[in-house]
């Protein structure tokens, strides 16, 4: 396992797993939860979020309460030391990433840049 006080490459709080885990159930699919990194947003790159029907070979993976989330390692470069939380606010409800590396982000915090 390593030492316990490095940082995980990527978590996710366990509101975000339980809600991973309630949308999985209605779906009839696994609680994975894929995030990955794309081109374009207001700010450079934007976060997708996805289920995932299986984990890849080379997907890093974090486990939750109920619920898994697995990131590629092209996006991982993006977005390593980030947490996934669940957000409830009166804009809606949505996945959202705390990203240490993100230089620069847009108000509907679905962007940045690094």
């Amino acid at each position: 396992m390593g030492c316990m006080s490095e940082t995980p490459a990527i978590s996710m709080t366990d509101n975000a797993a339980r809600r991973v885990a309630e949308i999985a159930v209605k779906l009839g699919k696994p609680p994975i939860l894929r995030l990955s990194v794309e081109g374009g947003g207001c700010s450079g790159f934007q976060y997708r979020f996805g289920l995932a029907e299986s984990v890849e070979a080379d997907d890093i993976r974090a486990d939750g309460s109920g619920a898994s989330l697995v990131v590629d390692p092209i996006s991982l470069d993006l977005v390593r030391g980030s947490a996934i939380d669940f957000v409830e606010s009166l804009g809606g409800k949505s996945f959202q990433v705390t990203n240490p590396q993100a230089q620069a982000g847009c108000g509907c915090g679905s962007s940045f840049s690094v």
